[in-house]
């Protein structure tokens, strides 16, 4: 079920308005990556670029064109592990972040 244009714009403003709320969302999207739930990865990640960076930032951030980075983070992109990789890496520098992996038992 696609998002309503008011889900989004509410997304978008508290994301310009909430560091904890960005971060919150970052940390999802990669959570959900790492523990093997690509497609909300991917949708999560795609909601973060659109309420902050932007995916013409984006591109110039990762030297990915703008297009291909929207069509990888939609519902039937296939980003290759690199490319996962420069997004996420410019997403956290942005955010000025870092995250870490733990073994939990």
């Amino acid at each position: 079920m696609p998002l309503t244009h008011d889900f989004k714009e509410t997304i978008r403003a508290r994301a310009q308005h909430d560091a904890k709320f960005r971060r919150a969302l970052l940390t999802e999207a990669v959570g959900c990556i790492i523990n093997g739930d690509l497609e909300t990865g991917k949708a999560v990640l795609r909601d973060y670029v659109n309420a902050t960076v932007g995916f013409q930032d984006l591109e110039r951030l990762t030297r990915i064109p703008a297009k291909s980075l929207m069509r990888m983070l939609g519902p039937k992109g296939s980003p290759s592990a690199a490319n996962l990789s420069r997004i996420i890496s410019a997403l956290q520098k942005t955010e000025g972040v870092t995250f870490e992996l733990a073994l939990k038992r």
